[in-house]
């Protein structure tokens, strides 16, 4: 795990990259309201960066479980790359640069979300999606061209 000062000087420095899930139930895609920076008060989809040395199928159920609770046993449908560039971050003054892996995931129960990254969960409809002022344009950006 890197140390507050080295993640700080790779976060003004280089881009992150990172892995979207994009958690669907029946007809519906679960969103959660970030607490922190980047898109602090969005309602965003579920994830998290990659470690070093880590590999996307390890990062995907780390993900899943430190901000789903669920372990996570079936592949997700990878759907594609995309790049989010923010003003801001988690360090003041430093802007933000992620390449997303964005992958569906199919879940039919979530029983307990937790609260560290999301104050609060919504289940959407993709027109609700794209509609919705409270859901960040980045997130819309998954579900313009995509067959969700």
């Amino acid at each position: 795990m890197l140390s507050i000062q080295a993640f700080k000087t790779v976060v003004k420095s280089t881009p992150l990259v990172s892995v979207d899930l994009l958690i669907k139930n029946q007809k519906k895609f679960l969103l959660g309201r970030r607490v922190n920076n980047p898109a602090k008060g969005s309602f965003f989809s579920i994830g998290g960066r990659i470690y070093k040395d880590e590999e996307i199928k390890d990062a995907i159920k780390r993900i899943a479980n430190d901000e789903l609770n669920f372990d996570l046993k079936l592949e997700p449908n990878f759907l594609g790359v995309f790049e989010h560039f923010y003003e801001d971050s988690v360090f003041k003054n430093i802007s933000t640069h992620y390449i997303n892996l964005a992958y569906k995931i199919e879940i039919n129960e979530i029983l307990e979300l937790p609260r560290e990254q999301h104050d609060e969960y919504r289940w959407y409809p993709v027109e609700e999606i794209l509609d919705s002022n409270d859901v960040h344009e980045y997130v819309k950006d998954y579900f313009r061209n995509q067959q969700l």
